[in-house]
């Protein structure tokens, strides 16, 4: 099978542009550089939504590939769960290498003192580092100094979803009677303007009402929120007295250190381990970097007594003496995290956000790399501290329910491999905590990966229309359901309308379109 094949038109100018500015010689050696560069990113393109013309600059078969042409294959193949000889390998790696050239582009367009040999040496450095990484480890770890006390519910949550279509019958879900559900998480799936947020929204703010207040949530909204959007959330910020925090603009108040035990010494190595993995697992920091951050780390907690925290910042300041002032990525991270004082330095191991109900907006104006990390230092902090309290109390059938995590655009973090290991252990482990996970997303292929279908740990689903609804196999997968119900989950499916939606809902009939509230 030969993979002859052309960029874009808009990327034919930026092959030869980009060539000049890298001294490259050849064209065809920028082409491999924006490929490798887009896999490096862990992006994830579909052919119906990202293959561009084939209008551009054409390449050959043994002039793009050289000699490695199985390497770029296995690549593809690996990054996608593909087999060798799937026809579409070609397309796939089309669409990295137009994808590459314009997120280049765009780095030197925003950046016009950024040099060609910057960004080899930043890259291959990175590359360097990669290979010499380190497996992430997601467990918890100990923190005997963190007493925060959680509130709980220990009453029936009953949370109206929506209505029967015909008979205009309420439908209830019983959140947390456990003769009915062996958890709490829900996944939500649905496109833009289907009525999915709307749907979330009212969710949350039954919980709080129906206890009391005494549970609260966060809502982790990735994709950022724009002024108009933020107008028309008052109602619900009002109703469930959430703070509307937006990233870099608000702090978040919290301290993400202070999920370390800094009193036992024991545990505080073990913490700043967790700390360093985290930084080096989504900040792409190689071994020698990893240890610089883990010295620093050690040293800004030693300089704090009595029980203080050292803040991110304190960590920046002593990563910058031990590595000097030549740019790393070690000191792009904790500058990101630090220049614009993301999080709250002040607040201790007692004073936190979990007793009060947060809306978090991370904004577009961060790079992904700060994104990223600052959602799951934040994300970290939410399990770490969960799974150092006491089981929630079961009485009866009745779980008793402390928190809801609420993460938006959830297909983002689904893209990124390196997220999925600590969002499957949350979902395994913090439901004994009471806490329930929730997980929107625009479509349902997110849910299930390779390496885990993360639908299978969300016992309630939730489907509103979606692009890809002619899968029957996927949305049976993703609702949990066998051929029995299949048909009419296929029937609905081509029915259904704004503000409709199916479940597997085990208080109503499963597959069947209802008019949610």
């Amino acid at each position: 099978m030969l993979i002859n094949l052309r960029t874009s038109e808009a990327n034919k100018t930026v092959v030869q542009e980009l060539t000049k500015k890298m001294n490259l010689g050849s064209e065809n050696y920028v082409s491999r550089i924006a490929f490798a560069y887009s896999i490096s990113k862990d992006i994830v393109l579909s052919i119906e939504n990202d293959l561009k013309d084939s209008k551009g600059k054409e390449y050959k078969d043994d002039i793009l590939f050289g000699r490695y042409r199985n390497y770029y294959i296995s690549i593809v193949c690996q990054h996608y769960g593909l087999h060798s000889a799937d026809p579409n390998i070609g397309k796939y790696i089309k669409m990295h290498i137009d994808n590459g050239l314009e997120l280049i582009n765009k780095l030197f367009e925003n950046n016009k003192n950024y040099t060609g040999l910057d960004f080899l040496i930043e890259n291959i450095e990175k590359g360097i580092n990669g290979m010499e990484e380190v497996a992430f480890n997601p467990d918890h770890v100990k923190n005997n100094n963190q007493t925060i006390a959680k509130t709980h519910y220990s009453g029936l949550i009953k949370i109206l979803i929506g209505k029967d279509l015909d008979s205009e019958a309420p439908i209830y879900f019983n959140l947390n009677d456990s003769s009915i559900h062996n958890n709490a998480h829900v996944a939500i799936a649905g496109n833009s303007g289907t009525g999915k947020t709307y749907f979330a929204n009212s969710f949350l703010k039954q919980i709080v009402e129906e206890s009391k207040g005494s549970v609260n949530f966060v809502y982790l909204d990735f994709k950022g929120l724009k002024k108009e959007d933020e107008q028309n959330l008052k109602p619900f910020f009002d109703k469930t007295g959430a703070s509307y925090i937006d990233l870099p603009h608000t702090q978040f108040p919290v301290n993400p250190l202070t999920f370390i035990d800094n009193i036992n010494e024991k545990n505080k190595i073990m913490g700043i381990n967790k700390f360093v993995d985290i930084l080096s697992h989504y900040g792409n920091l190689g071994k020698i970097q990893q240890q610089t951050l883990k010295d620093a780390t050690r040293i800004a907690f030693d300089a704090k007594k009595g029980g203080l925290y050292p803040s991110l910042k304190d960590i920046y300041n002593e990563a910058m003496i031990l590595e000097g002032t030549k740019p790393s990525s070690l000191s792009k991270i904790l500058l990101g995290l630090t220049e614009v004082d993301l999080f709250d330095s002040k607040n201790d191991s007692k004073n936190n956000f979990l007793n009060s109900n947060v809306y978090l907006s991370l904004s577009g104006d961060l790079n992904d790399d700060v994104r990223f990390t600052s959602l799951f230092l934040i994300i970290n902090y939410i399990y770490n501290t969960f799974m150092n309290m006491a089981n929630a109390p079961i009485e009866g059938n009745i779980q008793s329910m402390r928190y809801v995590l609420l993460i938006d655009e959830a297909h983002v973090i689904f893209k990124q491999k390196k997220s999925q290991e600590l969002l499957e252990r949350i979902l395994r482990e913090i439901r004994s905590k009471g806490v329930s996970v929730v997980l929107l997303s625009q479509g349902i292929e997110e849910f299930n990966q390779p390496s885990f279908d993360f639908s299978t740990m969300c016992e309630t689903a939730i489907l509103f229309d979606i692009k890809d609804k002619s899968n029957l196999k996927m949305m049976s997968k993703f609702m949990g359901i066998g051929e029995k119900d299949s048909l009419k989950l296929k029937n609905s499916m081509e029915k259904i309308q704004k503000h409709q939606a199916v479940s597997n809902l085990k208080e109503y009939k499963v597959g069947e379109l209802f008019k949610t509230n």
